[in-house]
């Protein structure tokens, strides 16, 4: 079976058509290496405004990198000519708070009234990571990157309201203040960490057992390291029961055209 690094050279375009396609159906890690990847969420649009005002008051896990415009799944401004329709490896179809189906493919979802939006995902600091040094374990064992609901509370915006979700990654101790510095450099998608080792001060109450992604080991000398995630607003959606949304299933991006560096702050 292909790994995720098999494809860190392709371009998004050609990753897309791959995705679009039906043959890769996985999560995104080190994939295209060097491009901006971003989590999908698609409300109604008598909820999008609801969601601008959340993702505006928790830029940490909601920084917003494109809106589309009602019922056009195009998402013009990092990828034109994609869909979020299709260009995704796999999809989650939520109702009333409930997934009620994990597609490849939502063209037969899709509404006049949606409005996509794409959040920043920390895979796009990755490269900068790796560049330091600092190893990707997820990446390293081809997996998905754990993610843990917290016990940190977003801000709420009308009817959205639920606790940051986080992404783990396993750091040496002496390697952590150079993780900070490097991801620091891209608040558009995450920034730096949100906590630092003590998984139980964020409400973690088993580091081996994830609620989103996959478990992965942690060695003698590392500390777990905690991002903000872009998997917060499902977290939300689970909280506050729209009638309808659809997200990402964990892990399976959408991969922008835009570099990561696109994004950095020098």
């Amino acid at each position: 079976m292909a790994k995720m690094s098999d494809y860190a050279s392709w371009s998004p375009r050609d990753a897309r058509q791959m995705i679009r396609e039906g043959k890769w159906d996985r999560p995104t890690s080190g994939m295209c290496a060097g491009h901006v990847q971003g989590n999908l969420v698609v409300l109604p649009k008598d909820l999008a405004y609801d969601f601008l005002v959340f993702a505006q008051r928790n830029p940490k896990p909601c920084p917003i990198l494109d809106v589309t415009e009602p019922g056009d799944p195009e998402p013009k401004i990092v990828a034109p000519g994609a869909s979020l329709a299709t260009d995704i490896p796999r999809y989650r179809v939520w109702e009333n708070g409930e997934c009620v189906a994990e597609p490849t493919d939502v063209t037969e979802y899709w509404r006049g009234d949606l409005v996509g939006f794409l959040v920043g995902c920390s895979f796009s600091f990755e490269g900068a990571l790796v560049q330091s040094h600092i190893a990707v374990r997820h990446i390293d064992c081809d997996c998905n990157v754990p993610m843990y609901v917290t016990n940190i509370p977003c801000r709420p915006a009308g009817r959205l309201e639920g606790p940051m979700v986080v992404s783990m990654r396993p750091v040496p101790a002496s390697l952590i203040p150079k993780a900070v510095l490097c991801t620091g450099r891209f608040p558009a998608v995450h920034g730096a960490p949100v906590h630092i080792g003590e998984p139980a001060a964020i409400g973690i109450k088993d580091i081996s057992q994830p609620d989103f992604g996959d478990s992965v080991p942690i060695e003698p000398g590392e500390v777990p390291v905690f991002w903000a995630c872009g998997v917060t607003p499902q977290a939300a959606i689970m909280a506050t029961k729209p009638e309808f949304a659809i997200t990402h299933s964990p892990g399976c991006m959408f991969i922008a055209d835009p570099l990561d560096s696109d994004y950095a702050v020098f």
